[in-house]
C-alpha cells in the first residue's frame, strides 16, 4: 500500500472525477463518494477528540474504533466488497451496555456541551449521523450491507453516551434543556 500512496498530487481527479478502489472512476459528488467523505470527516473528528484528557480505556476504545472506520471506508471505496463485520457491531453494543449502564437514565433531554471532550463527543455525533444517511442514501441505489449501516447508527449512540460519559469524568452533568427558558422578555 506505501507505493500506492508515494504519490499524492497525481491530477488524476482534475476533471472532478476520482477512483474507487476497484479501479473504477466516478464523479466527485456521487453519493459513495459523499459517504466515503462524510465516514472520513467522521474519523478526523474522532482524532480531535482524541487530542483531549480522555480515560486510557476510552482512548483504546476509540482508536480501535477509527481502525474500523477504516474498514468500513475500505468496504464503500469498493463496490461489492464486504468489510465490515457483525462482530465489530456487537462490539459497539457492548460499549454502549458498559457505558450506559454507568448512568442515571434521561428525563429530560441535554444540549451537546459541558466540557471540551463531552463537546467534541456530540459534534463526531453529529458527524457520524451525516455518514449514516449518506450510506443510507447509497443503499437506496447501490447495495451497502447491514453491518455497515448497523455500524454506524451504534457509534452515533455511543458517542451520545460518551459525551454524558466524558461530562461525569471531568467532574460535570449533562446540561439539561430548558423548554421555553428564552421565551419570556
Amino acid at each position: 500500500m506505501g507505493n500506492r500512496l508515494s504519490k499524492i498530487a497525481t491530477r488524476t481527479g482534475d476533471a472532478g472525477t476520482t477512483g474507487l478502489g476497484d479501479g473504477s472512476r466516478v464523479a466527485k459528488d456521487a453519493l459513495r463518494i459523499h459517504a466515503l467523505g462524510d465516514v472520513d470527516e467522521l474519523n478526523s473528528t474522532l482524532g480531535l477528540l482524541l487530542c483531549e484528557d480522555l480515560p486510557q480505556v476510552t482512548r483504546e476504545e476509540l482508536l480501535r474504533i477509527q481502525h474500523d472506520l477504516f474498514d468500513l471506508g475500505g468496504e464503500l471505496c469498493i463496490p461489492g466488497f464486504v468489510n465490515v463485520t457483525e462482530a465489530q457491531v456487537e462490539r459497539l453494543d457492548t460499549l454502549l451496555e458498559k457505558y450506559n449502564g454507568s448512568l442515571e437514565p434521561l428525563k429530560n433531554f441535554i444540549l451537546p456541551g459541558g466540557t471540551r471532550a463531552a463537546s467534541l463527543a456530540h459534534v463526531a455525533r453529529t458527524v457520524c449521523r451525516r455518514a449514516e444517511r449518506s450510506v443510507v442514501s447509497l443503499g437506496r441505489g447501490e447495495a451497502v450491507t447491514d453491518a455497515v449501516r448497523q455500524y454506524l447508527n451504534r457509534l452515533s449512540d455511543l458517542l451520545f453516551v460518551l459525551g454524558r460519559v466524558l461530562n461525569r469524568h471531568a467532574g460535570g452533568s449533562d446540561v439539561l434543556w430548558q423548554q421555553g427558558a428564552n421565551r419570556a422578555a
